[in-house]
């Protein structure tokens, strides 16, 4: 079974408390608007019930300002997408010993941005990979890529025993706010999404046996596609950037559908949800990240570490799974038998869930 053997966020340096992102977004969302003054009381309110507190922006609040069509933003997202994302990389590289030039095969994965070449190809003169290293670009996936990447990294590694893989994510959600637009998607995602880069390192079970190394084996994973959910999450993509479709029934579906997806998973292994002992779940927000609880009948403890990315961090969309996972490892010994769920949920509406033994 591939082996994680470590996990990295890397955050920009611009860190706003909650209420001044507020307060800025909503000025660029309502000032156009006559009613103004009562739409920045619903901005304000919809950000309090988010449970975010703080977040990392890869601009000055000032700056969003000038961020007014889609080649703007997506002028900014080529500029620091690839130094952030290699930030991460280079940190999960080092907390598992290795060097760059041993990776065999990496995979990006990105949804608030356009890069051709994609982020994998900028990221072999920065970091140093090998001229020969395999690129896995995956597009598309948004908030559940950074579950599938993994899934799709341990499919490899099982053909490539020796291998070292790296799966690295960077989302530049702020780069996406749509001024003057007051739709109920576009202010709960303006006080919702934050930015960052994640990195996950994996290798191959001989090569995690030859290193000594000890983390989560990947047994097995699963991908649902819930049926004519297409407009339930995604973007609508114009001349004014990538504008956020979320439709209020999320957390309906995950509180009906999830529990039947992860049933049917775990029953292939003899297992429950119940005999799960670590949960490293997607901080989709409050409402979601509730109706997983209630879905899975979870207790509050089971998802600590997702509680506490999304208040910190907010949601990252696809690195925010991996921002869990590197936190459970700090607080989880590993070295066990014990089952572990990893799960995400993104446009589709899809879930992916991938079995662990920690």
């Amino acid at each position: 079974m591939p082996v994680i053997v470590s996990a990295a966020t890397a955050l920009p340096e611009h860190h706003y408390a909650q209420s001044d992102i507020t307060a800025a977004f909503a000025e660029l969302m309502v000032r156009h608007h006559a009613s103004g003054r009562s739409l920045s009381d619903v901005v304000a309110r919809t950000h309090e019930a988010t449970r975010v507190r703080s977040r990392h922006l890869v601009l000055s609040l000032p700056e969003y300002e000038t961020l007014d069509d889609f080649g703007k933003a997506n002028d900014v997202f080529l500029r620091e997408a690839p130094p952030l994302a290699a930030r991460a990389v280079s940190d999960a590289l080092d907390a598992a010993g290795l060097e760059s030039d041993e990776v065999d095969v990496i995979a990006s994965t990105t949804v608030t941005g356009v890069a051709v070449p994609s982020i994998d190809a900028r990221l072999v003169p920065i970091l140093g990979l090998r001229p020969n290293v395999r690129r896995l670009p995956l597009v598309g996936l948004g908030c559940v890529a950074g579950a599938s990447g993994i899934a799709r990294l341990a499919d490899m590694l099982r053909g490539d025993p020796e291998g070292i893989a790296v799966l690295v994510s960077v989302e530049l959600c702020s780069l996406t706010l749509q001024h003057g637009d007051t739709s109920m998607a576009n202010i709960v995602a303006s006080g919702l999404f934050g930015d960052g880069a994640a990195a996950v390192v994996m290798v191959g079970d001989s090569r995690a046996e030859r290193m000594g190394v000890k983390g989560p084996r990947v047994v097995s994973s699963h991908a649902h596609l819930f049926e004519d959910t297409e407009r339930v999450m995604g973007w609508d993509v114009g001349a004014s950037g990538l504008q956020v479709v979320l439709s209020p029934d999320v957390p309906r579906l995950v509180e009906s559908e999830l529990h039947g997806v992860a049933s049917d998973h775990l029953s292939r292994h003899n297992l429950t949800p119940d005999d799960i002992s670590t949960w490293v779940a997607h901080s989709g927000g409050p409402k979601v990240l509730t109706a997983i609880e209630d879905a899975l009948s979870l207790s509050p403890s089971a998802t600590q570490d997702t509680w506490a990315s999304l208040g910190e961090v907010g949601n990252l969309s696809s690195a925010s799974v991996l921002d869990v996972l590197g936190r459970t490892l700090k607080r989880v010994p590993v070295g066990g038998d014990e089952p572990a769920m990893l799960v995400a949920m993104g446009p589709g509406f899809c879930a992916e869930l991938v079995l662990l033994r920690w």
